[in-house]
């Protein structure tokens, strides 16, 4: 479904994707990890077609984004992508958000309807879905771009960071749930970056672990288990793989002023 070829791109004269290759299989969800950074939003942004690298390709379904005007418009009829901080139309309600999206991508009124009602529902804002969304907080806005992005029924969907945004306990469980459902019935590709390997742990099909703009590792839970000879949960793992020096500085400061 996705397939990146030699990626490269830098901001001025710093790297920060080299030569990235990976390919990613029709109904996977894929979770990018990695330290502050380190290109994870850069890489998902080259993916989604927001940023054009200076090297390399992009496939999405046997299209290259921006092989021709033909293509990346197929492309993005069939893809979405959300990011942290997404713009909302502060003076819109948010049905009329979720109306215009859903119509963006052409579907019918009647079902469209009836979607963005169980959305709102799902997410409770019900009662905010009649008022502008500049009234609502920024876990609301947050609950409500998301909706956004899955009102769509876009086979691939590109999520930066959804788990953020001052999300509720309710909020953070809806959308891991959702993505969970998705994963397992392979409905949907989706690739998602999270700071938080906790909250993706149970629902990613692989993971791609970025460190320094290079795919340090590219595999499950598992298999990254394997590789590092640990056991535990993801961010066990992940502190093997990337964050080694984290372990020493703890130990030296509970040494230093431990009571």
């Amino acid at each position: 479904m996705i397939q990146l070829e030699d990626i490269t791109h830098h901001y001025g004269v710093k790297p920060v994707l080299r030569g990235v290759s990976l390919r990613i299989e029709r109904g996977e969800l894929v979770v990018i990890l990695g330290p502050n950074g380190m290109g994870k939003t850069t890489l998902l942004g080259v993916m989604a077609g927001v940023l054009s690298p200076q090297r390399g390709s992009v496939w999405i379904h046997g299209l290259r984004r921006r092989g021709s005007a033909a293509e990346e418009l197929e492309i993005r009829r069939n893809s979405v992508y959300l990011p942290d901080q997404p713009w909302l139309p502060a003076a819109r309600t948010g049905r009329e958000f979720l109306l215009a999206v859903g119509r963006l991508y052409e579907l019918d009124d009647g079902r469209l309807t009836a979607h963005i009602e169980q959305l709102l529902d799902l997410f409770d804002l019900r009662d905010q879905g009649n008022s502008p969304i500049r009234t609502y907080s920024a876990g609301q806005k947050k609950k409500i771009a998301i909706c956004s992005a899955l009102v769509t029924e876009a086979p691939v969907l590109f999520l930066d960071e959804p788990f953020s945004g001052g999300l509720d306990p309710s909020g953070l469980l809806t959308v891991k749930r959702i993505l969970q459902h998705h994963a397992r019935r392979k409905e949907l590709t989706i690739v998602l970056t999270s700071p938080v390997p906790e909250l993706v742990e149970e629902i990613a099909t692989r993971i791609i672990v970025l460190h320094q703009g290079q795919i340090l590792a590219f595999d499950t839970l598992d298999g990254l288990r394997r590789m590092t000879g640990r056991r535990g949960s993801l961010g066990d793992v992940l502190e093997r793989l990337i964050f080694p020096d984290t372990t020493r500085k703890l130990d030296a400061y509970f040494q230093e002023f431990r009571r």
